[in-house]
């Protein structure tokens, strides 16, 4: 009597994981791109910590002079992707998001809809097919095209 063994599974690395996790492309794509904006914001945060601390003289490790101006833009960026930006403080203690983004209301949006539509009343016409020439000529006279056409 032989006695089956169970076979063994390889070891799976992460994307192995994320494959069987998931059988959408695009969704493995998401996964991907999250743990690479995610090394990256790791990545800057440690040279930014680096570059405005000193480390003690028993690591040995020489003190560098860098512009952390680059890595913080970086750093910037990628926290943008995740949805968080930086926030400035206002004189009463508060908190505003820098750049104004995203900061219009429902009655500000209202207030310059119905203004475009009172300094600029426009209609547009949607043409599908191809070619179309626009050129200007005289329109007809009514009266001198019903004469000819009695005649």
């Amino acid at each position: 009597m032989e006695e089956k063994k169970p076979l063994e599974e390889k070891k799976k690395g992460l994307l192995g994981k994320i494959k069987e996790a998931t059988d959408d492309k695009e969704e493995q794509l998401a996964i991907l791109s999250t743990f690479v904006r995610l090394g990256i914001l790791v990545w800057s945060g440690g040279i930014l910590t680096l570059a405005y601390i000193q480390l003690p003289p028993a690591l040995g490790i020489p003190e560098q002079k860098l512009d952390p101006t680059f890595i913080a833009s970086v750093f910037t960026g990628v926290l943008a992707t995740f949805g968080v930006q930086a926030a400035k403080k206002n004189g009463d203690g508060t908190f505003k998001a820098q750049g104004g983004g995203g900061g219009i209301t429902k009655a500000d949006l209202q207030e310059l809809i119905n203004a475009a539509k009172e300094t600029a009343p426009a209609q547009v016409i949607r043409v599908e097919q191809a070619p179309l020439v626009i050129s200007a000529v005289e329109p007809k006279n009514a009266k001198t095209d019903k004469g000819s056409q009695s005649t």
